[in-house]
């Protein structure tokens, strides 16, 4: 993801400001996992974890093991309970003299910002475990790898298990649609960003039977044009971000030329969404699919 875009949202989720910088990370290319760790129970299992990514975090909690968490990153911010955790530094890339202070027995990350980090701490002896987790797909196996590394198995299967069926059950209904409703997905509205085919958030809505109009280019998030989203005549316009003064959906309704675009005319352009569904590959991927597939449905009425 580009410098840029990463320092104009700060994170809400990734608040695009919050945006982004939860979406997924840097984009970069990470070392192949290690071997599937075998399962700890009781004693063994690490009790002063350090997590690097608001999703990591999220699945903590979501499995019980969230007493075990003694830092985070400074967009980790659900549920509640993750903002009394100390910050370790910001997304995928840690304060190194924060996180030996903290001791941990385990950094658990997605995406860090430097490749050096990881060396670093290598030399510092901080076990460190990358969890793979980009697509709606490697939620479940994240759940359960992270379950075994912290003594969660059970709980981690059961929900992975659960968020398995759910995609499933998605993924069929979504097959099943002749007409699908076209999304314009605005990340950031100065400049212009939306996600690609390679986006969570394009997947997440083709879950929920819709159709993405950045699918056309193959890039994880990218910058876009007035005139491109004009050719486009997306059905509904999602705004991912929060207006300081005039709501978001208004300012778009307003801009010059988008009057004839089909979203705009039929007064399908909404903002005030809760980024963290939608944006973040985490443990209530569900709750996101239903909540876009609820957007998508009021609209094809």
């Amino acid at each position: 993801m580009p410098a840029r875009l990463k320092s104009k949202l700060t994170p809400l989720f990734i608040l695009l400001a919050l945006c982004l910088q939860t979406l997924a990370g840097c984009s970069k290319p990470q070392a192949a996992d290690k071997a599937e760790p075998a399962t700890i129970t009781g004693a063994k299992a690490p009790q002063r974890i350090v997590s690097l990514a608001p999703s990591l975090t999220e699945m903590l909690f979501a499995i019980g093991a969230g007493d075990q968490l003694v830092g985070r990153t400074s967009a980790c911010d659900w549920p509640a309970e993750a903002k009394k955790v100390p910050v370790a530094g910001s997304f995928g890339c840690p304060s190194l003299e924060v996180l030996a202070s903290m001791n941990p027995d385990l950094v658990l990350d997605v995406d860090l910002a430097d490749d050096q980090l990881a060396k670093k701490m290598a030399e510092m002896h901080i076990r460190r475990e990358h969890i793979r987790c980009q697509d709606p797909e490697e939620i479940p196996g994240a759940l359960r790898k992270i379950g075994k590394l912290t003594g969660h198995a059970r709980q981690a299967d059961s929900l992975a298990t659960v968020i398995e069926n759910g995609l499933a059950k998605y993924r069929k209904e979504a097959d099943a649609k002749q007409h699908k409703t076209r999304i314009y997905l605005e990340i950031w509205n100065d400049p212009l960003w939306t996600g690609g085919r390679d986006s969570f958030v394009s997947r997440l809505i083709g879950y929920a039977g819709g159709h993405n109009i950045g699918d056309k280019v193959e890039k994880e998030y990218f910058q876009v044009s007035p005139e491109w989203v004009i050719r486009q005549n997306p059905d509904v316009i999602a705004c991912m971000y929060m207006a300081k003064e005039v709501p978001a959906a208004e300012k778009v309704k307003g801009r010059p030329g988008w009057q004839g675009i089909s979203a705009v005319r039929n007064d399908r352009v909404y903002d005030k969404f809760d980024n963290r569904l939608y944006l973040r590959p985490g443990p209530r991927i569900l709750e996101g699919i239903a909540g876009m597939k609820k957007l998508i449905k009021s609209n094809e009425k």
